[in-house]
């Protein structure tokens, strides 16, 4: 029997220190080239945007690929890549965290669009608060068991 799962995975990668280094006219680039190394892994981005601090990635991971070694694979061939052609000079390394959170297939337009408008919502509230905000949405900081748990 064949492996199946259908899970989509909301990704945010932050440079070391979450130093500003991303700057817009050489974003595309970036983006273009992890869209390449996850396709390669047969591994399809349906989002991929960010800010100078952050990038926000929406995706789906074949069944025989763990997401630790998913999101090594983007950050390893991403820093290769940053450094070898320099478009982004202040770039050091990511930071070896990140944040992850799964969606529905029926979430992925929200989560596409939500993701595709990214300076708008930065204009509002920093990452920090972002993160924040994703968290409790998920229940995250619930101080009580969900009804029938606990």
């Amino acid at each position: 029997m064949s492996s199946f799962k259908q899970i989509l995975y909301h990704l945010i990668l932050k440079p070391h220190k979450r130093k500003k280094v991303f700057n817009q006219p050489q974003r595309h680039r970036l983006f273009k080239y992890i869209s390449v190394v996850s396709k390669n892994i047969e591994c399809p981005i349906f989002a991929i945007n960010g800010t100078e601090d952050h990038i926000h990635i929406l995706v789906t991971i074949k069944p025989n690929i763990s997401l630790s070694d998913y999101i090594k694979k983007i950050k390893i061939s991403s820093s290769l890549f940053i450094k070898e052609h320099m478009i982004f000079p202040l770039f050091s390394n990511w930071a070896s965290g990140y944040s992850i959170f799964t969606c529905r297939m029926s979430d992925k337009d929200t989560v596409t669009n939500y993701i595709n408008n990214q300076d708008e919502c930065h204009a509002k509230k920093s990452l920090y608060d972002e993160i924040h905000d994703l968290l409790e949405e998920c229940g995250y900081f619930r101080s009580t068991p969900p009804e029938g748990r606990g």
